[in-house]
């Protein structure tokens, strides 16, 4: 907590500076009604605000707005962290709660992207390829089989970060088998990739799948559960009686969204597997296109005797800043939560989210990040099992100044007043000055990233509010209040 002793000295000066002004202006402006017009409406004065900042330093403004805020009955019942510091002395500038493990919520991505691209490398892409095997007859007949081979790219088909849509990969699909001659297919399309092991997603722990009516769910289906186990959960305000949101009771911490149930025992997501649609997409077109399949879609996820085969056409997804960019720009959860099975699969050789966390732990670890208080539970920040201090993040992005990618990283994030989810704050004091991501969930508010002053210096800082009272807009407000003297360091 900020010691307000050293500041006796400098409060009596502006005591008594601020006594001569008002005396001084008071003879020729003094008004009973502008009196109580200004009491009513609670403004401060406008002499007393340029003579603090005339007396005070900006370090001692900044301390004074956190004490300032600890009364404020937003917060003064919350769970709160503050933190700024100077990367370049190594030194914390002001502080209150710093050590405290809080709730993160969408701050946990700075995690999350930052491992990825240290990890994988910012031209890293995901690769879906059309390949065939078996032989061409003079005829254009592929006497073989089709093979879409998937890398679990989590930006295929949708349009997101620059990626291209369906109909844009299949119409590339079809001139791979124009460029070859094929003109039929004597065979199956057969969907491969060790990825997808599994259609059943599990969630982590305590996480948050109802917030302000946003709904975040996993892709996947509910084969081989009943579903005369499942509950129905959602509160009916605000609920579409046209979509159905289900809770699979037996199974702890396991989500799924269900678009249609037929009865049958299987409830079906919007998309339940991304290289299935698009293999099943690719042959609709082909038939409407007058190219005959005579064989069916199927999976294969491994194969113990593969078939010779050549390659037709390879999608390449966006870069992987691409993906981050849009990432932290929208606080994209899926996305996150993608990118968080990548590195799993690629350190561990296994893509769930188990893997994703040991390798992301690992990655802090050995990027001595301070692990003390650390909770990561997912990769997006939805599960309020999350938890990290305010110190730990900002000596985190201090240490991310010297990599290579840090100008690539730092452009992903969101600008004060201009992009992103800090479009609508800073609009004034701040306005692209400040590179940060928010975090938001239900009584939950955060901010985390770097502070441009304005004598040029870069800055760190955390700033993160659990269990407030009033509105997420009133701790914006707060928030924007603490941070704005922060500029003048």
């Amino acid at each position: 907590m900020v010691n307000f002793r050293k500041y006796i000295s400098c409060t009596a000066v502006l005591a008594s500076g601020f006594f001569l002004a008002q005396s001084t202006v008071s003879t020729v402006l003094y008004s009973h009604a502008y009196d109580s017009q200004k009491n009513s409406l609670n403004l401060p004065s406008p002499i007393s605000s340029v003579a603090e900042k005339a007396v005070l330093s900006a370090k001692e403004l900044v301390d004074i707005n956190v004490n300032t805020m600890m009364a404020d009955p937003v917060l003064k019942n919350a769970d709160w962290g503050f933190v700024v510091y100077d990367p370049k002395t190594k030194k914390i500038i002001s502080s209150y709660n710093e050590s405290s493990p809080l709730v993160p919520a969408s701050t946990t991505k700075l995690l999350t992207t930052e491992t990825a691209m240290s990890l994988l490398g910012e031209n890293y892409r995901w690769m879906t390829q059309l390949e065939y095997s078996g032989t061409v007859d003079e005829n254009g007949t592929l006497n073989g089989n089709l093979y879409v081979v998937g890398s679990g790219d989590p930006s295929l088909g949708t349009n997101k970060a620059g990626a291209w849509s369906y109909r844009d990969i299949i119409s590339d699909f079809i001139g791979g088998l124009s460029r070859e001659g094929i003109r039929k297919v004597n065979g199956d399309i057969i969907i491969q990739t060790a990825l997808f092991k599994g259609n059943i997603t599990r969630l982590p722990e305590n996480v948050v799948w109802l917030e302000t009516n946003n709904y975040y769910l996993p892709v996947g289906t509910t084969r081989e559960i009943n579903p005369a186990n499942e509950k129905l959960i959602v509160k009916k305000a605000g609920f579409s009686p046209e979509k159905k949101f289900f809770y699979v009771s037996p199974y702890a911490n396991q989500m799924v969204y269900a678009e249609k149930y037929d009865g049958n025992g299987t409830l079906t997501t919007k998309l339940p597997d991304a290289p299935a649609y698009l293999a099943n997409s690719f042959r609709t077109t082909l038939v409407k296109s007058g190219i005959p399949v005579t064989g069916k879609v199927s999976p294969k996820m491994t194969d113990a005797t593969p078939e010779n085969r050549k390659m037709l056409a390879v999608y390449k997804s966006p870069t992987l800043s691409d993906i981050i960019y849009y990432t932290n720009q929208r606080s994209d959860n899926s996305l996150a939560e993608a990118l968080l099975k990548t590195v799993g699969f690629q350190k561990l050789g296994d893509q769930t989210s188990e893997s994703g966390r040991m390798v992301v732990t690992s990655h802090l670890k050995e990027s001595e990040f301070d692990m003390l208080g650390l909770t990561y539970m997912d990769g997006s920040g939805l599960s309020r099992s999350n938890h990290v201090t305010p110190i730990s993040q900002v000596k985190f992005l201090s240490s991310l100044m010297d990599e290579k990618y840090y100008k690539t990283y730092l452009s992903s994030l969101p600008i004060g007043g201009q992009s992103g989810t800090l479009k609508r704050m800073f609009l004034g004091t701040g306005n692209g000055q400040v590179f940060a991501k928010t975090g938001t969930l239900n009584k939950v508010k955060t901010l985390a990233g770097y502070l441009k002053t304005n004598s040029g210096k870069t800055l760190v800082f955390s700033l993160m509010v659990n269990n407030y009272s009033g509105s997420v807009d009133m701790v914006k407000k707060r928030m924007e209040k603490i941070l704005e003297p922060a500029l003048d360091l």
